[in-house]
């Protein structure tokens, strides 16, 4: 049984669908990355499974459990955290306060602040300052680590380098290294093609809210990601289309 299963799910904003019939499923361990155009439908998929979008049709179930009516705060405490795009921090409370927020709604587990600060060394003597005060690269330090302080089985990351420069990146990425090593299970949405296919098991490329393309990353080409990118290639190596 797969750690999570996502089925035929059905996603709308008003009368835009924005997720169209996609199903995938994700092995505890395992990372994987979402990629696509803006619009594709990436967010709202991470969203709806993270329960913050209720969908039109289809399931989301972790461990066979269905959590599809299931609110979101509720989903974190069974095992799902979303670290959204733009972070989404409290900027008035300081980082400590933040990540203590993470523990609120989550579940007993290995994760606290002092871990939190060795998993993300450049937030040690930022640790009671306000996040409002706080680099680009510092603040998104912050927001994983609010979601890893709910010890979740899977983590949900929503362009974790977004607006952050190539040197700040590399240090979010090398902690990320880490976070994998362990086992953590990772659902990446990233624009950054090679950083995605880099640390990733396995890729799927939506395109106006299906899935155009997936397969290990190993075996997926740039040339191939770039395809499905724009529309022009909707097959899984060695699959059927999708």
């Amino acid at each position: 049984m797969s750690l999570l299963a996502v089925e035929d799910l059905v996603v709308r904003h008003g009368l835009l669908q924005a997720v169209r019939g996609v199903s995938l499923t994700i092995e505890r361990g395992e990372t994987l990355a979402l990629v696509g155009a803006n619009g594709a439908g990436k967010t709202t998929l991470l969203r709806a499974i993270a329960g913050a979008h209720q969908p039109a049709a289809g399931r989301v179930l972790l461990s066979g459990a269905d959590l599809t009516s299931v609110p979101s705060h509720k989903r974190v405490g069974m095992g799902i955290a979303l670290v959204p795009e733009g972070r989404k921090l409290f900027v008035q409370m300081t980082v400590e306060e933040n990540l203590l927020l993470g523990k609120t709604t989550g579940r007993p587990g290995d994760w606290s602040v002092d871990k939190v600060l060795e998993m993300f060394p450049n937030l040690k003597p930022r640790r009671h300052a306000k996040t409002g005060h706080l680099s680009g690269g510092e603040q998104q330090a912050t927001a994983i680590g609010r979601a890893l302080m709910s010890n979740p089985d899977v983590l949900l990351l929503d362009e974790v380098s977004l607006g952050l420069s190539p040197l700040i990146v590399d240090r979010v990425y090398a902690a990320l290294q880490g976070l994998i090593a362990s086992g953590t299970t990772i659902i990446l949405v990233e624009q950054d093609l090679n950083r995605a296919l880099a640390v990733s098991d396995r890729v799927i490329c939506m395109l106006e809210g299906r899935v155009a393309l997936e397969g290990p990353s190993k075996q997926v080409s740039r040339e191939d990601v770039t395809k499905a990118y724009f529309g022009l290639h909707r097959k899984s190596p060695g699959s059927v289309p999708a």
